[in-house]
């Protein structure tokens, strides 16, 4: 182990989103496993996790609801940690960029860049996503002016602004990266990187005027700091600004920053060289981590692909969610999801093998010994073998838990598990017990009572709440010293223990269920699109003719979605706010059936604009969106993506 006995843990500040899935949960899950691992060797560690709560889509989002804001933020975060205690998660902080001791460090570390001289003002024109909340010039847009991270429509920009002169480090940048080779992690990712860099950095707009819900610039109160160098700094701003500062002295820099892979280039380039022009030091470790998949599609609520992790752990416990997300995600790739996926893994390892191994031994142990766990007095052909992988598991696993290779060290584990299983079938408890060989009976039923305990010690920060209930059984919860890291040598286990048999800890479950209920979503999804294509075949009649001077009186305008929900109440209706080019409308249209609203998020579309306002649901409607289909299926009329908006339709 490391000299250092304080760990400093980050996770990125989610965005406030109410559609938390399970990719969400792995990062947050990883963090606190690592966390508790750490503390059980006797770090002082500490974990920050947090909400990014500003930017434009944020205020978008909060008008279009009705509601402030901090309002709009205020009720979202409360479902992530609402999560969070559900997941078992233990973060020492909960870091909100909304709060004032984030925008107190945040100002301080803007205006003592701007005083030597890095970040100047200018004007920025190019493309802007807003719900990536990223800058994009025009090589870097993907096909049709859209996103290349989320796919989405960008919009022009062009507005006063602040800039972040990033290329002026770019050479002290790979030099870091140079000689510290593990800063990011993995390999390939880094590798990304450093021919991202090696191409050219331009430098960074760091301040908004379109919108107003930010951290004011200090020294230009009409500027709003951008809000990727606004998130970035509350991994130092969660220590710095809270009571004295004195956590930064004690924690910074963190040992690791763990993001998805996603957003690495922000925490691998745009963060540490902002660290590096605030004169900080620099984190020991970014590790980009892969997506937890569905198929092939990373989850999203607009795919329709979402893993509530709420219903999972309510279904399968929240030790066997755990468990699955760190053994599934390979190191530095991506893992797929399917609840059939999820219990197999389940009933294999967690079952079958674990579950299954404390129910046999103890039922042995109640059968064979009175219930009592007695000292060995013999040995057998099987023992030393054992015991010399058991003796050797928990350095080989340490190793891969110190590189947060997390998979690798539960398969490590597991080879334990399985040894055990295999040493019950090879020594033939029932045959010794038939054969009156005592001796050897008591060794082999104390051998794998040693080995449960050391597994589970090791597990434990995987699977927070089994331990306790394994002590319960094996009667030694009272006996803490035999939980620790510091309790993984042979033999500790107290002979002459009764045990407690409890009921099994992981019940099978039923693969034929899961089997069937994906089967039954399949075909209910083929049918679904069999009846779409079927009903789009149907093409009703051409309505009588009409002359021009009836189609020009209509006033057909290209605009962009800039926030929709749906109305309460309403299985039919949508609610939009839409940008106009003069002015923002809202709109309503009868199309929730075919769009969640988060598809139509950004897009081009086409308004019919000298409709006279109509009341819907309650909601005053300033036009109608044109769109096209039957009751089976319907689509938006969406114009090229660069239209600008208020252009007419001839």
């Amino acid at each position: 182990m490391s000299d250092k006995k304080t760990f400093y843990i980050t996770t990125p500040i989610y965005y406030p989103s109410d559609n938390l899935h399970i990719g969400h949960a792995y990062t947050t899950v990883a963090a606190d496993t690592m966390t508790r691992y750490k503390k059980m060797r006797g770090f002082d560690a500490y974990f920050l996790t947090g909400s990014d709560e500003h930017g434009q889509k944020i205020q978008r989002r909060a008008a279009a609801a009705g509601k402030s804001e901090i309002e709009f933020v205020d009720e979202i975060i409360a479902n992530f940690k609402q999560l969070w205690k559900v997941l078992l998660i233990e973060n020492d902080d909960f870091i909100r960029t909304t709060e004032p001791r984030h925008q107190q460090v945040c100002q301080e570390l803007f205006q003592k860049i701007y005083d030597q001289g890095d970040i100047y003002k200018s004007e920025y024109e190019g493309w802007y996503c807003t719900s990536c909340e990223t800058f994009f010039t025009e090589l870097q847009l993907a096909e049709g002016h859209t996103c290349p991270d989320c796919g989405k429509s960008v919009e022009k920009a062009k507005e006063e602004s602040y800039f972040f002169k990033m290329g002026k480090y770019a050479d002290r940048w790979l030099k870091f990266i140079e000689d510290n080779p593990d800063f990011i992690r993995p390999e390939s990712r880094r590798n990304e990187m450093v021919n991202f860099v090696k191409q050219g950095l331009d430098d960074l707009c760091v301040s908004r005027t379109t919108f107003d819900w930010g951290i004011p610039v200090p020294f230009d109160q009409k500027h709003v700091i951008y809000v990727w160098f606004d998130a970035l700094i509350n991994y130092y701003s969660a220590l710095k600004g809270t009571g004295d500062g004195s956590l930064a002295d004690k924690y910074w820099p963190a040992d690791v920053h763990l993001v998805g892979k996603d957003i690495i280039r922000f925490h691998t380039i745009i963060w540490p060289i902002m660290l590096m022009a605030a004169g900080l030091p620099l984190p020991q470790c970014v590790l980009g981590h892969g997506w937890v998949l569905t198929g092939d599609a990373k989850m999203s609520k607009s795919r329709g692909n979402v893993v509530d992790p709420l219903l999972l752990c309510d279904r399968y416990g929240v030790d066997a969610v755990r468990y699955f997300l760190m053994r599934e995600m390979p190191y530095g790739l991506d893992c797929n999801f399917t609840e059939e996926l999820m219990a197999l893994r389940i009933n294999t390892d967690l079952a079958n093998d674990y579950g299954n191994l404390l129910s046999r031994i103890t039922g042995m142990i109640d059968k064979f010994q009175g219930g009592v766990v007695i000292a060995p007095s013999d040995k057998t052909e099987f023992d030393d073998e054992l015991i010399e992988l058991a003796q050797a598991t928990p350095q080989r696993f340490a190793e891969l838990m110190d590189i947060m290779e997390w998979s690798n060290a539960l398969i490590e584990l597991w080879k334990l598990v399985g040894k055990a299983n295999k040493y019950i079938d090879d020594t033939a408890p029932w045959a010794l017990n038939k054969n009156g060989e005592s001796g050897k009976l008591a060794a082999v039923l104390y051998n794998i009572v040693e080995v449960l305990r050391l597994v589970t010690v090791m597990a434990s920060p995987v699977m927070p709440s089994l331990a306790p209930r394994v002590w319960k059984q094996l009667n030694i919860s009272e006996r803490a010293e035999l939980h620790s890291w510091d309790s993984l040598s042979w033999g500790l286990y107290p002979a002459g223990t009764k045990i407690d048999r409890g009921e099994p800890l992981f019940p099978r479950i039923d693969m034929e269920a899961i089997q069937a209920a994906a089967h039954e979503d399949a075909a209910a999804a083929a049918a679904e699109a069999e009846a779409a294509a079927a009903a789009m075949a149907v093409i009703e009649p051409i309505a009588a003719e009409c002359g021009i001077e009836d189609f020009e009186k209509l006033d057909l305008r290209v605009v962009q979605v800039l926030e929709c929900e749906k109305i309460e109440k309403s299985d039919k209706l949508l609610k939009f706010v839409v940008d106009l080019g003069v002015e923002r409308r809202v709109v309503v249209s009868g199309i929730a059936k075919y769009y969640q609203p988060e598809q139509l998020l950004g897009k081009k579309l086409v308004l019919i604009a000298n409709l006279k306002p109509i009341k819907l649901r309650g909601v005053e409607s300033h036009g109608m969106l044109l769109s096209a289909g039957n009751e089976q299926r319907g689509f938006t009329v969406m114009p090229a993506p660069d239209v600008p908006c208020g252009s007419r339709i001839l």
